[in-house]
């Protein structure tokens, strides 16, 4: 990996596993998911804390994934996240599932996954509250400045 972005480790459980001993396609969505929310904690951005203080919560509405090896259990898998682009009031992500190895890494999955900002009462699409709006825009022109 070589990209300066956000990265979030993640070991693959039993439960993750499908019945020949590798992580069920689904998961790396699970683990997308995860990393994602690491990365805006560390951006000081709480879900729960931002949904509690603005009313706005995220949906995924478009993911695009595709599959390059497999991961099984216990591998130590490396997620990435990086913003791509972003408008008042949804992102676009590249995605990453590394399998990290002292020999080298290698990649399982990528995707692109779209993100929308909705009001929590209504889940009508609203702009991204403004401390959201400027990390993110940060994060995207800047994407040494995302804690690893």
């Amino acid at each position: 990996m070589t990209l300066e972005v956000f990265s979030h480790p993640v070991r693959v459980y039993w439960e993750d596993t499908d019945a020949g001993g590798v992580v069920f396609y689904a998961n790396y969505l699970k683990f997308f998911e995860r990393a994602r929310t690491e990365w805006l904690r560390s951006l000081g951005l709480g879900q729960q804390a931002l949904r509690d203080q603005t009313g706005a919560i995220f949906v995924v509405s478009e993911t695009a994934l595709r599959y390059l090896a497999p991961a099984r259990l216990d591998d130590c898998l490396t997620i990435t996240v990086q913003p791509e682009t972003s408008d008042r009031a949804s992102m676009s992500l590249q995605q990453q599932a590394w399998r990290t190895h002292p020999a080298g890494d290698t990649l399982l999955c990528e995707g692109r996954i779209r993100i929308g900002c909705v009001d929590a009462t209504t889940f009508r699409p609203r702009r991204f509250p403004a401390q959201l709006a400027n990390a993110i825009a940060i994060a995207i022109t800047n994407p040494d400045s995302v804690p690893p």
